[in-house]
């Protein structure tokens, strides 16, 4: 056997020696003190420290080592981010307890538990391979040959009552782990049960982040509805006047048409949102998993957004090492890593142990005698002369799975590097627009009074008013709408930099060492 020493991994030179014949050893049970089997079973442990799965070393990050700054994006330090909870991003105390809520009753989390569950039992199967399966048996049998003559080997011998008693321990064809083939596929297992813990904290990081959004969507639906009333209100008052100066003779048809075509536009918007603030609720109960209280609801987006804090200021792009879903990216690239470990231990020879130990005795009174004792070891080695190439394919399987679940977890990280500048380029510029719409709406506002005064005295026409009146209803819902983006970019930066330390309470796992060549 030749093993390259490449620092990043050690590849199985494919000039491997002539395969042998299928060897097959079996000791007889013999009178002996067992100190062949012993020397046996000391040899094989010694040797089991052998493994052929690669070296497992982190990638290098495919990502630049910083976010990118520039017009868009707001500066950032160097410091590394603090821990954080969600309590600390979003200090509305009914936003708390709604996310309490649903970490108890959210289904999606009640199935990444099972799903834990699952691969916890999985590895402990796997493990225990590691491990010869003892069992223990006992055996009493009575027979009645009766009184004739039976011939044995052409001797007569005598019928009657014969009585046998028998108490053993047995182990059945345990693998011993030369090559590390069991240790390669236990660690696999182990590294596959850390990836769907990672998996259950990346559910509930979105499932928070989902329940904020949720619930700012409905504080901005509410402000929608409300201004629809506001217009709906408004453009009844217009209609009312403007009909009134229909009867007078002093305002054409025309105005009351427009003004009509205002008040139905407000109440078909009214009954939009109306819809909208009903289907908010229901969106929130399902990430809940149960009814949510009203007292909860925010009635405003303006109420709402003051409660959602930033996040402290920014970090280097190594801090995506820790979002749940890297770090379940990275669990399986180890999980891949340690199968081609066992793929090349199969091109080995493969040894089991069964060994047998008990007493036997024609009486129970004789059954703990020293002359009742017996015992077997029959160790097997197997080695495979032909399977048409089988194994070396599942070598190559398992590499180009191991490749696979690389170019997963660098897109994984490529991916969380771009949503995070995403975020980071809408919050460096949130806050101007947010001012903008805010002047914007407050110019309208006082644009529309001064219109309707005009109208209302005869100055100015009604077209002008209406014209007025459109411009501050497009504002107040333009300024809504942004309101909600700044307050959801938060719950984005949140949600994309990961690593919420409430939601990290159970760890992953510890890692796993790396076995050695």
């Amino acid at each position: 056997m030749i093993f390259s020493r490449n620092p990043v991994r050690a590849e199985l030179v494919e000039a491997l020696p002539s395969p042998p014949t299928a060897l097959r050893l079996t000791s007889r049970p013999s009178t002996g003190s067992g100190r062949t089997g012993i020397a046996v079973l000391a040899l094989a442990a010694a040797l089991s420290a052998c493994s052929f799965a690669p070296k497992y070393v982190r990638p290098e990050l495919p990502v630049p080592p910083s976010w990118p700054v520039g017009n868009a994006y707001l500066r950032q330090n160097e410091a590394a981010l603090p821990s954080i909870s969600y309590r600390d991003i979003f200090r509305d105390p009914r936003l708390q307890q709604i996310v309490a809520q649903a970490l108890v009753n959210n289904r999606d989390l009640r199935i990444a538990a099972g799903n834990i569950a699952v691969a916890r039992a999985q590895y402990r199967i796997q493990r225990a391979e590691l491990l010869p399966a003892v069992d223990a048996s006992t055996n009493y049998t009575r027979s009645d040959a009766g009184t004739g003559r039976a011939f044995n080997g052409g001797a007569p011998v005598t019928g009657g009552v014969r009585e046998n008693f028998s108490a053993s321990l047995g182990i059945t064809a345990f693998e011993i782990d030369l090559f590390g083939r069991v240790r390669s596929l236990s660690s696999a297992a182990q590294n596959r049960y850390f990836s769907t813990e990672a998996a259950a904290r990346a559910t509930r990081l979105t499932l928070v982040g989902d329940i904020a959004t949720a619930w700012l969507t409905y504080a901005a639906d509410q402000s929608l509805l409300q201004i629809a009333r506001d217009t709906a209100a408004s453009a009844e008052r217009s209609v009312a006047l403007t009909k009134l100066r229909l009867d007078g003779g002093i305002a054409p048809r025309t105005d009351l048409a427009q003004a009509q075509i205002v008040l139905q536009t407000a109440q078909s918007d009214l009954a939009t949102q109306t819809t909208a603030v009903a289907q908010d609720v229901n969106a929130l109960q399902l990430l809940v998993g149960a009814p949510v209280d009203p007292a909860l609801l925010p009635k405003s987006i303006e109420e709402a957004a003051a409660t959602v804090a930033a996040l402290p200021a920014g970090v280097d792009s190594g801090v995506l090492l820790r979002r749940p879903d890297v770090v379940q990216a990275e669990y399986q690239l180890r999980a891949a890593n340690a199968q081609i470990g066992a793929a090349r231990a199969a091109l080995f020879p493969r040894i089991s142990l069964t060994a047998l130990a008990g007493l036997a005795s024609n009486t129970l009174g004789s059954l703990f005698t020293g002359g009742a004792f017996n015992y077997s070891l029959a160790p097997t080695a197997s080695y495979p002369i032909f399977n048409a190439g089988a194994v070396r394919a599942g070598v190559a399987q398992s590499k180009a799975q191991r490749d696979i679940a690389l170019a997963t977890y660098e897109k994984t990280i490529q991916t969380a590097f771009s949503e995070v500048a995403d975020a980071l380029a809408r919050r460096g510029t949130i806050g101007n627009q947010l001012a903008a719409q805010t002047a914007l709406t407050a110019a309208a506002s006082d644009n529309y009074r001064l219109s309707d005064a005009r109208y209302r005295g005869g100055i100015e026409t009604f077209l002008q008013s209406l014209d007025a009146q459109r411009s501050l209803y497009s504002a107040r819902r333009s300024l809504v709408t942004t309101q909600l983006t700044g307050a959801t970019n938060l719950v984005t930066l949140y949600r994309t930099l990961g690593g919420d330390a409430t939601l990290d309470a159970t760890p992953a796992g510890p890692q796993p060492v790396a076995p050695a060549n």
